[in-house]
């Protein structure tokens, strides 16, 4: 997270405002979404000087850029920006001014890729730490809410969690074709989808490389969130670069490549998929975002995805530290045996909890269902359900953490216990949230 940008006169909130715009169901939907052969369709179209004064408003600026078959990807200052054909996902840190951003990006899309209405949209954050430092809205999340509420009248706020402890604040609205700024009522919420674990089902679908074929619940929009609070001393050092930066030559984004590579955020998903982009700030804290190009063809046909991302954020001063994980390619439920394939969700957790050694945790599994209100694994365990398994799986174990984690070195054989469990159905979406504490 970028110190150098904020009030050094206290603690820094590493806690994220996340928000995504969607404004169409996918980039098939889009009016020109047959009439470019290089993939640059709808939002992809704006120029970088318009995203930039967008972001002033923000309080955020760019650092450096990435771009995929499907989508573009902006490490800021303040956090990530991620940008696909169809929609947006605009997810800051500190004390930034996130929500204040959302009047321009919708100018923006209407001027620039001829999109005048929103499909969905979604905002949400983790309770502060220190909500008394926020600025505008951010201050109070029935402020956020009223303010959403003027652009989207028919949007719905929930906190999911406990209100005097960690809990998970969401805002969403329904699809919608009206005109800018506005939404149709939600959709009426079905039962919760049903996910089939991956290489138990056979049919046509999505190729990852080295895993059985994915069937079509990869279509699925799916979001994965491990947000994690007070790190270790081990996990907190290797993020201190106050001496490290000034003595090599190599620049923030060199430092922060070789740091990943060291300490494991490299080999989170297979080499031969990721497009890492890395920043060490000064004098401490890390960001980093990655495409994941989980299909061959990513980017040759707009109705099918193949390219992901995942992004990471560490604050590691003492007294306020925080890192989060995010990444939205579907994980498959059941391991693979093979070592170039992508991680099952219960094998992620515990490579990026081994590395940030968090004593609390919260995960959130947030899953469109749309599409799968039928679809059911043998035992008719449900896709939020198979999620809280893979959850507890991966942190309770009398082996601990490291006995997983394909480390040797015995530096982290953490053990955690469950404090909070729900799973959430909304119009159209479901959520799995839990947290986590160490043992003592």
């Amino acid at each position: 997270m970028d110190i150098d940008t904020q009030d050094q006169s206290g603690p820094f909130e590493g806690a994220e405002k996340l928000l995504e715009v969607w404004f169409a169901p996918s980039p098939a939907h889009l009016p020109d979404a047959s009439s470019s052969a290089d993939g640059k369709i709808g939002l992809r179209k704006v120029p970088r000087e318009a995203w930039e004064e967008m972001l002033d408003i923000v309080k955020c600026k760019i650092l450096s850029a990435v771009e995929g078959a499907e989508m573009d990807a902006y490490l800021l200052s303040e956090s990530s920006f991620f940008v696909s054909p169809h929609r947006l996902i605009l997810k800051t840190c500190g004390t930034t001014l996130n929500l204040l951003g959302l009047p321009r990006i919708l100018e923006i899309a209407r001027a620039h890729a001829a999109l005048p209405s929103v499909y969905r949209c979604f905002y949400s954050r983790k309770a502060f730490m220190f909500p008394e430092r926020q600025h505008g809205p951010h201050r109070h999340w029935r402020a956020e809410v009223e303010y959403l509420d003027h652009i989207f009248p028919n949007g719905a706020a929930y906190t999911v969690g406990k209100v005097n402890g960690d809990h998970w604040l969401l805002y969403i609205t329904g699809p919608g074709e009206d005109l800018l700024g506005t939404t149709a009522p939600n959709s009426p919420t079905p039962r919760l989808a049903m996910l089939p674990p991956v290489g138990e089902i056979e049919g046509p679908g999505f190729e990852i490389p080295g895993t059985p074929d994915l069937p079509d619940y990869a279509k699925q929009d799916y979001t994965i969130e491990i947000l994690m609070s007070n790190l270790s001393p081990t996990a907190r050092a290797r993020f201190d670069h106050a001496s490290s930066l000034d003595a090599v030559d190599a620049g923030p984004s060199q430092h922060a490549l070789e740091l990943s590579s060291s300490i494991g955020i490299s080999d989170l998903f297979p080499a031969h998929i990721t497009t890492l982009d890395a920043y060490s700030f000064t004098p401490c804290g890390y960001s980093s975002n990655a495409l994941l190009k989980w299909r061959d063809d990513a980017g040759t046909d707009p109705s099918r995805s193949g390219e992901g991302y995942y992004t990471i954020h560490v604050t590691p001063e003492e007294g306020w530290s925080y890192a989060s994980f995010e990444c939205n390619v579907p994980l498959p439920t059941i391991p693979s045996t093979e070592a170039t394939s992508i991680p099952d969700l219960k094998t992620l957790i515990r490579r990026v909890v081994n590395i940030f050694q968090p004593g609390r945790l919260t995960l959130t599994l947030f899953i469109s269902s749309e599409d799968n209100a039928n679809a059911e694994e043998e035992g008719g365990e449900s896709a939020v359900e198979a999620a809280q398994r893979a959850f507890k799986t991966a942190l309770i174990s009398h082996k601990g953490i490291n006995g997983y984690s394909g480390q040797t070195d015995g530096s982290f054989s953490g053990r955690y216990k469950r404090t909070d469990k729900i799973n959430y159905e909304f119009g159209g979406y479901d959520l799995a949230f839990a947290t986590f504490e160490l043992r003592a």
